[in-house]
């Protein structure tokens, strides 16, 4: 398929094919820099109203610290980590796994990173997520130890 048409589909209504598109994308994002130009794009998915697009936006953009010479990760991330404070428990799990792959290739944003995970109340989530979620953040700060 062709990306322009799987980035269109990113939003579908139809989840099991926004998922569809999305894990293409994120294979093709883990293979080259050929997404690196929608990073904003990405960004701007962490508003969505959906649980979904967020997640599929945020993961996308932290699958291109790998590309970025250019700053964008840096310049957009405080704003997309608004997604560390997502209602939806396994929407922040996502988000914490993916700034897990993304702290290897900028560990100049760790400090950022960590004083955001830091910060989070795990504790405002079910008792069943909550201790997944402070593992997965205990995993991250674990990951970003200099």
């Amino acid at each position: 398929m062709e990306q322009d048409i799987l980035l269109s589909m990113l939003t579908a209504k139809d989840t099991k094919q926004g998922y569809g598109a999305f894990l293409e994308l994120e294979r093709l994002s883990e293979e080259t820099d050929d997404l690196y130009p929608f990073t904003e794009q990405f960004a701007e998915m962490v508003l969505d109203k959906a649980w979904a697009v967020r997640c599929r936006g945020f993961r996308l953009f932290c699958k291109q610290a790998r590309w970025d010479g250019d700053g964008v990760i840096d310049r957009h991330l405080d704003r997309t980590l608004a997604i560390l404070e997502d209602e939806k428990p396994t929407a922040v799990r996502q988000a914490l796994a993916a700034l897990l792959d993304m702290a290897p290739y900028k560990p100049e944003l760790w400090p950022v990173i960590r004083q955001r995970v830091e910060a989070m109340d795990w504790n405002r989530y079910k008792d069943s997520m909550a201790p997944l979620i402070q593992k997965d953040i205990q995993r991250l700060l674990d990951a970003m130890q200099a």
